[in-house]
């Protein structure tokens, strides 16, 4: 009986969150934006290497999250910098 109970709560747990599951999103990936480029043009500015652009959302806006390592002076290990942009 105790089982019985436990794979009912769970059937309804699951059903519950089906519609959050199979709704249709967009993720920023797919909504066209060309987070490369914006990564090359802030990796230039910087004078450093692109390493990784990706897009999110944040606050409903789609921005690109750039990770560029710029060489350090004087023998220096490279810095690591992390930039969020906007997207456009």
């Amino acid at each position: 009986m105790f089982w019985h109970r436990t794979y009912k709560l769970g059937f309804f747990v699951a059903l519950a969150l089906l519609p959050a599951m199979a709704w249709p999103t967009t993720s920023p990936a797919q909504s066209g934006v060309d987070c490369y480029s914006v990564g090359s043009r802030v990796a230039s500015q910087n004078g450093g290497t692109l390493v990784q652009a990706t897009p999110e959302n944040r606050g409903g806006q789609t921005v690109c999250r750039v990770v560029v390592v710029i060489p350090g002076g004087n023998g220096e290990r490279p810095k690591r910098a992390e930039f969020v942009v906007p997207a456009n």
